[in-house]
């Protein structure tokens, strides 16, 4: 896909809007690059470091409290969106449920998404629900960007291995997949993360997008996304 004129700067990021599900959100057009990962994968810390803005996204010292799908603006039409967290969370199960569904229903039918953000713990990759996210993504040719956080957590030699095993791993999807180290604290992998999110959002538009009409959600709607990102 062509660029665009837009250079994009995450540095610009400014919140716009939280969403409690899409029917909310901006209008479908444009470019979204989505960040996604487990509760405590280090997401928040992510986004303040790669926008150079230490209170962007807020950090709870509970993980799992990002409830609603957060918004950000870089740009005209171009937007980095938090979505909310999944495994653990200590939260009620009838609250878990409901922004579990608006995340699934995010990555099924959101259209300007162009590009996923996967943040894992380097220590602990590709569980249960951080490979059925994948195999959703690979499966709808969505471009990934695998970021295996808490890198400053290893030594050097352990942290390679665990890039090289990650994507061995992944390899069999032939899907458009990077694996990046990344330390919120250290800074590490922040300029590579920096130039792929950078890419997405500098493409052009997609007038079939542009052109759509906004879908209804309904009961009916045929789910895809595994169980567990639904209810």
């Amino acid at each position: 896909m062509p660029l665009s004129a837009t250079k994009i700067h995450l540095t610009k990021a400014a919140f716009t809007i939280s969403a409690p599900d899409i029917r909310r959100l901006p209008a479908d057009s444009g470019i979204e690059v989505a960040f996604a990962g487990r509760s405590n994968a280090g997401k928040s810390s992510a986004l303040n470091t790669l926008t150079n803005q230490r209170g962007l996204a807020r950090i709870s010292k509970t993980p799992g409290r990002t409830q609603l799908i957060n918004v950000f603006e870089v740009a005209e039409n171009r937007r980095l969106i938090d979505l909310p967290g999944y495994g653990f969370a200590q939260v009620p199960l009838a609250m878990k449920k409901k922004w579990q569904k608006a995340l699934g229903e995010y990555l099924e039918k959101r259209k300007c998404l162009k590009g996923l953000v996967v943040l894992m713990d380097i220590r602990h990759p590709l569980k249960d629900l951080d490979m059925d996210l994948i195999h959703w993504a690979a499966d709808s040719e969505l471009a990934m960007l695998i970021l295996l956080t808490k890198c400053d957590k290893l030594s050097q030699g352990k942290r390679s291995a665990e890039v090289l095993a990650v994507k061995k791993a992944l390899a069999p999807l032939n899907a458009d997949i990077k694996v990046q180290a990344f330390s919120s604290l250290k800074y590490t992998g922040k300029e590579q993360a920096d130039a792929i999110i950078c890419d997405w959002l500098e493409q052009e538009n997609d007038p079939e997008v542009e052109n759509s009409v906004d879908l209804q959600l309904n009961e009916e709607d045929e789910n895809i996304l595994p169980e567990d990102f639904q209810h």
